[in-house]
C-alpha cells in the first residue's frame, strides 16, 4: 500500500557519474562511505541506465518521461543547435506544483537555448553553451531556483536567482549547492505542504581537474587499478573528438575524477545527515542517481554518448525509511521512468504524454512483473555532423545508434556519426562478457532465435517512439 501523505522529495543527480564509481559496488577502487553507508539502509538499482547518454537528453527524458524522438531534446542545448525543453512540455516539475508541493532547482540545468544563439552579448552575462532561464513557463513549475545552464569553472561557479544579474561565487559548485540545499530543507521541513528539491551536481563531469586538492591528496600518486577493457593509447570520444593519451595521462584523468566522487561523498553526507537530524526521513524520498556515466578509456573512449555500460549505466538509490524495503533490485529503471516512477511514489496521477513507466508498486514491493527491456539511443549531434548530414540531404537524426538492453544482453544496430558509414550489428551477453570486450558481430539479423528477437524487439520500440531510425 502507498502511504496516504506525500512524501517531500530530494532527488540529486551528479553529471558523468557512472555506476562502477562508488565503493559499494565492489569496481571502481573510489572512496565514497557515506554512499556506502546509504546503500545499506537503500534501495540499490543494479540495472539503472541512461537512455541517451549525455547531460540535455537524460535530463529532458527525466523531466518530461518521454524519449528525445518524442520531446526534441537529442543532442546537448548549445551553440549552433536549436535544441531546448519547451515551455509546452508537461515536466515533473509542473506536475508536482499543481499538486501542492513546494518545488525547487538547485545547479546546472542545461535545457535551455544558449543565450548567444540569440545575442551576442546577453544581459546576463551568460557565455558559450550558457543560459538564464527567467521566471515562467520555461522554468516548469520550480518555484525557488538557483542555477545555471551549461558553465563547467567547477572552482569558480555561478548562479541565476529571478532576474538576470549574475551571482558569482569563489567555492566548489558541489560544495556550494549543497549549502544552498541544506538552507532549503531547512526553510521547508516544518511547513504543512510536502517539498520537492531537485539538486543538479556538475562534478564529476570534466574538466576533472578543478575539485578541490584535500579531495585529489586522498589519491595522490596513486597507481590506481583500471578496468580490464581501458586502453590508454589513442584516446578518443565515441563521437570522434581526440583527448591527451597514454597512461600517465589517464590515471591523471581517473585520479581527478575518483577525488571529485570522493568530495561528492562527503557533500552527500552533510545532505543525508540534515534529513536524519531534522527528523523528516520517515516522510522524505532521497533519491541518489546520475545523468550518464564516464567511459574513463574503456574501450579506448573517454566521456560518454556510447552503448557501453560505463556509459549508459547510472548508480540509482532510493530511500525512503519505512516505506520502501532495502536491498537491490534487477529491475530496468531507465531515463523516462523516472518522472512517472516519482510521481506514483507520491501518489500522483502520471500526464497522458508520459512514454516511461510508473514503477512505483514494483519499488513498494506491490508488484512482480519483469520489464523486459529498456530502449536506448544516441544521435549525431555536433554541429559539424549536422551540417554534413544536411549537406548531404539527410536527417541526422535518423542515423547514429539504437539499442536493447535487457538484464542479460544489449543489442545495438549502429549506422554512424557521418553519412555513407557501414551499419554495424553487435550483440554482448553481460554474464559471458561482463567487460563487453567480445562483442557477437551479427551479419545477417535473422541468425537466430535471440537475434530475431532482439530485433523484433527493437524494430517494436522505434513504432512506439516514432523513431524513424531504418532497420
Amino acid at each position: 500500500m502507498k502511504p496516504s501523505k506525500k512524501p517531500n522529495i530530494i532527488y540529486i543527480f551528479a553529471d558523468q557519474w557512472r555506476k562502477q564509481a562508488v565503493g559499494f559496488m565492489g569496481e571502481d577502487p573510489v572512496i565514497t562511505p557515506n554512499m556506502d553507508r546509504f546503500a545499506e539502509q537503500s534501495l540499490v538499482f543494479n540495472h539503472a541506465l541512461s537512455c541517451t547518454p549525455l547531460c540535455s537528453p537524460h535530463r529532458a527524458a527525466l523531466m518530461t518521461g518521454k524519449y528525445p524522438q518524442s520531446n526534441g531534446v537529442y543532442t546537448n542545448c548549445k551553440i549552433g543547435a536549436d535544441v531546448m525543453l519547451s515551455p509546452d512540455e508537461v515536466c515533473v516539475g509542473d506536475a508536482l506544483q499543481s499538486a501542492g508541493y513546494q518545488t525547487g532547482y538547485i545547479g546546472k540545468w542545461h535545457l535551455d537555448l544558449p543565450e548567444v544563439n540569440l545575442c551576442d552579448e546577453p544581459a546576463s552575462g551568460a557565455r558559450d553553451w550558457d543560459a538564464f532561464t527567467p521566471p515562467g513557463p520555461k522554468r516548469h513549475g520550480f518555484d525557488f531556483w538557483y542555477s545555471y545552464g551549461a558553465y563547467d569553472h567547477h572552482l569558480k561557479p555561478h548562479y541565476w536567482r529571478d532576474t538576470p544579474e549574475m551571482i558569482q561565487v569563489e567555492q566548489w559548485s558541489l560544495e556550494h549547492e549543497t549549502d544552498i540545499a541544506l538552507e532549503y530543507i531547512r526553510s521547508k521541513s516544518d511547513n504543512s505542504e510536502p517539498f520537492a528539491l531537485f539538486v543538479s551536481w556538475n562534478p564529476p563531469h570534466s574538466p576533472f581537474e578543478l575539485v578541490p586538492d584535500v579531495y585529489k591528496e586522498i589519491y595522490k600518486d596513486k597507481e590506481l587499478s583500471l578496468r580490464p577493457n581501458v586502453s590508454s593509447e589513442r584516446l578518443a570520444a565515441h563521437t570522434g573528438e581526440p583527448f591527451e593519451s597514454g597512461d600517465e595521462a589517464l590515471q591523471r584523468y581517473t585520479r581527478d575524477y575518483f577525488a571529485a566522487v570522493s568530495g561528492m561523498d562527503e557533500q552527500f553526507g552533510r545532505i543525508w545527515q540534515e534529513v536524519q537530524q531534522l527528523g523528516i526521513s520517515e516522510n522524505t524520498l532521497i533519491v541518489l542517481t546520475s545523468d550518464h556515466g564516464e567511459l574513463m578509456g574503456s574501450h579506448g573512449l573517454m566521456a560518454k554518448h556510447s552503448w557501453h555500460e560505463e556509459s549508459i549505466g547510472i548508480p540509482c538509490l532510493m530511500n525512503w525509511t519505512g516505506t520502501i524495503q532495502k536491498g537491490s533490485t534487477d529491475l530496468l529503471f531507465n531515463s523516462v521512468d523516472i518522472m512517472p516512477t516519482l510521481l506514483g511514489l507520491a501518489g500522483i496521477p502520471v500526464p497522458d504524454t508520459v512514454e516511461g513507466l510508473d514503477l512505483s508498486t514494483h519499488i513498494l514491493g506491490n508488484s512482480n512483473a519483469e520489464v523486459s527491456s529498456a530502449f536506448i539511443c544516441a544521435f549525431p549531434g555536433r554541429k559539424e555532423a549536422i551540417e554534413h548530414f544536411t549537406a548531404c540531404g539527410l536527417d541526422n537524426r535518423q542515423y547514429g545508434w539504437r539499442g536493447i538492453r535487457t538484464s542479460q544482453n544489449t543489442y545495438i544496430v549502429h549506422k554512424g556519426y557521418v553519412p555513407g558509414a557501414e551499419v554495424e550489428r553487435l550483440l554482448y551477453d553481460h554474464e559471458q562478457d561482463p567487460y563487453q570486450l567480445n562483442p557477437r558481430v551479427i551479419k545477417d539479423a535473422q541468425e537466430d532465435e535471440l537475434v530475431i528477437a532482439l530485433e523484433a524487439e527493437l524494430k517494436s520500440w522505434l513504432r512506439r517512439t516514432n523513431d524513424s531510425f531504418d532497420l
